[in-house]
């Protein structure tokens, strides 16, 4: 993996991607704001070139770092970086997840039985605010935000969905097997599932978001639930799709030739990557879906 002493660290040369990265950012959330104030256009124009920057700048900056590996620069300590990096960032990422079961969990736990008179809390709010709220879950808040709504029903879709992706954990981790002992063709066919299972997934989501949008009336506005059911279940497409996308990454790699037995660290991330993916959908599954 390494021509550089061990005991030697990697120093990257200067790079432009960096910066090219921060006028990404920088015109992505310019374009955000301009859009969200009411400025259609020139927001949407703006948001578009930031999306379009920050995507080039993966590209080019990934490509760099495949490059560099593929010719033995990293040595021993850079992998270790690399390993400490994508375990920090898993755990960032659970502490973003985190911060959204929390807030459904102070909502049902103790504002919606509030809003039903419940505790001390409680009598002020019901008896003077709400008057007549159930405190019952799924809800829409006091005065029906957004009208009536059904809620899904988690043994259609959902469950499904969660079929795919326990079938895909099993899929990447035996394309994993297949990598170690050097049976590429198994690698690339499990990994190629692994690929179709994840899109599969996101194929479905839209389906059922567009069932309960169109035919179920629940929406980002229809109160609490939708406001959290949305933002929750859409972070977690945010980060399939991302996922998904990795794994394309992997599997053209795979078939490029790219990775040994012996080093993969650019596989082992991504497979960590959606390990977590599926146990995050696993919660939202239970908490969400079922209770």
């Amino acid at each position: 993996m390494s021509q550089l002493d061990a005991n030697v660290y990697y120093v990257p040369h200067s790079s432009r991607w960096p910066i090219i990265a921060v006028v990404g950012m920088f015109l992505f959330m310019t374009g955000a704001a301009i859009w969200l104030n009411g400025y259609d256009g020139p927001g949407q124009i703006v948001l578009t070139i930031g999306a379009l920057t920050i995507i080039g700048m993966m590209f080019g900056w990934f490509s760099n770092v495949i490059r560099e590996s593929m010719k033995g620069i990293f040595n021993g300590q850079v992998d270790t970086s690399f390993r400490m990096g994508m375990m920090w960032f898993i755990v960032s990422e659970v502490f973003f997840f985190a911060a959204f079961f929390g807030g459904l969990f102070y909502i049902r736990t103790f504002v919606v039985p509030w809003l039903g008179g419940a505790g001390d809390k409680g009598i002020i709010t019901n008896g003077f605010i709400w008057q007549g709220f159930s405190a019952a879950w799924p809800t829409n808040g006091p005065d029906s935000v957004g009208g009536s709504f059904i809620a899904t029903s988690p043994w259609g879709i959902p469950l499904i969905n969660t079929l795919l992706l326990l079938s895909s954990s099993i899929t990447v981790t035996i394309a994993h097997h297949a990598l170690r002992a050097g049976n590429r063709k198994r690698l690339i066919g499990f990994l190629g599932l692994t690929i179709l299972l994840g899109a599969t997934f996101l194929g479905l989501q839209a389906h059922e978001y567009w069932e309960s949008y169109v035919h179920l009336n629940m929406t980002l506005h229809t109160g609490i639930y939708g406001a959290t059911f949305y933002i929750l279940t859409g972070f977690h497409g945010l980060h399939v799709t991302l996922g998904t996308i990795m794994l394309i990454v992997m599997w053209l790699r795979c078939v490029r030739g790219h990775f040994t037995p012996q080093h993969h660290f650019a596989f082992e991330a991504v497979s960590w990557y959606w390990h977590f993916v599926d146990v995050i959908w696993l919660c939202l599954f239970l908490f969400v879906y079922i209770l």
